[in-house]
Order: structure tokens, then C-alpha cells, then sequence
């Protein structure tokens, strides 16, 4: 995210709340992201949370991100779990089917990144001959449409 860079980690993070849940083993964050109203997606909100916090290798689970209305400030709540087997009994599925969504699409984002600069090396040459072949087709186009203007006339003639 290219305002991740204008504005650095630290300064975007407030933290409302911490809560070491130990009932249901998580820890809650609830954060305010100042500047990023409209333009914050939730991975990259988690990412923000993980770096902040120094969550590597626990499970950080995005609850909700709300956008304040008249300010540019974002508030997000997160659990963050030790092991992903507890946090799939408690957490909505539905909620992990979204996570995973989300993830495939970015896989396949950063794929579709690397592809298209070697399909266009390949498709340079046959760019070539398809700029020759459409000056056969338009004369084999024009014949059939002349020949269904003077076919079509007779047909109403008929049905008249």
C-alpha cells in the first residue's frame, strides 16, 4: 500500500484497547488508523497489526473495520490467536471463508504481475500477423454483406 510509505507505521496505530482474554486464550486489539479513511483493506490492516505489535507467527484475525464518518479514521477490531484450531472453533467460519478469499486473490494478483511481462514478449510477433490478416477478412466481410443487402429485399417483397 503506497501510504504505508508516506506515513510510517507508527504514527498511523493507536491502540484503544489491549485485552489478554485468557477465557477464550486471544488477545483483542481494537485500533484507530488516522489517515487511511477509504482506502485501508483489511489484509493490509492485519499486516499494519502484526508489525506493530510484533505478531509473527500467531494468527491475527480481522473482526470488523469501521470508517468514521466526517474523518479520516478508521477503527478495527482484532483477536489474535496462538493456534488456528482454537481460533476456528470460536471464530464464524464465514469469516475464514472471506480470509481465504481474500488471500487467493492476492496470490493470484502478484501471479498476474509476473505473467503479463512475458505474454507480452510473446505476443509482440503474432501482433505482426494479425495486422495482415484483416485486410483479407474485410474484403471476404464486405462480399457476404453485399450479397445479404441484395438477398434481403426480395425476402420482404415476399412477406409483403
Amino acid at each position: 500500500m503506497k501510504y504505508l510509505k508516506d506515513f510510517g507505521y507508527m504514527s498511523i496505530i493507536e491502540t484503544i484497547t489491549d485485552v489478554d482474554n485468557t477465557f477464550l486464550s486471544r488477545r483483542e486489539l481494537t485500533c484507530n488508523f488516522a489517515g487511511l479513511g477509504g482506502k485501508l483493506k483489511k489484509m493490509e490492516a492485519v499486516d499494519m497489526v502484526t508489525k506493530e505489535f510484533k505478531l509473527d507467527g500467531k494468527i491475527v484475525i480481522p473482526m470488523g473495520l469501521k470508517t468514521h464518518v466526517g474523518k479520516p479514521m478508521i477503527t478495527g477490531t482484532f483477536y489474535v490467536y496462538d493456534d488456528e484450531g482454537l481460533a476456528k472453533k470460536q471464530v464464524n467460519p464465514t469469516i475464514f471463508a472471506r480470509l481465504e478469499k481474500m488471500k487467493t486473490k492476492l496470490v493470484e494478483a502478484e501471479a498476474a504481475k509476473e505473467a503479463p511481462a512475458e505474454d507480452v514478449v510473446k505476443e509482440a510477433p503474432a501482433e505482426d500477423v494479425v495486422k495482415e490478416a484483416p485486410a483479407e477478412d474485410v474484403v471476404k466481410e464486405a462480399e457476404v454483406k453485399a450479397d445479404e443487402s441484395t438477398e434481403e429485399p426480395k425476402e420482404e417483397e415476399k412477406s409483403e
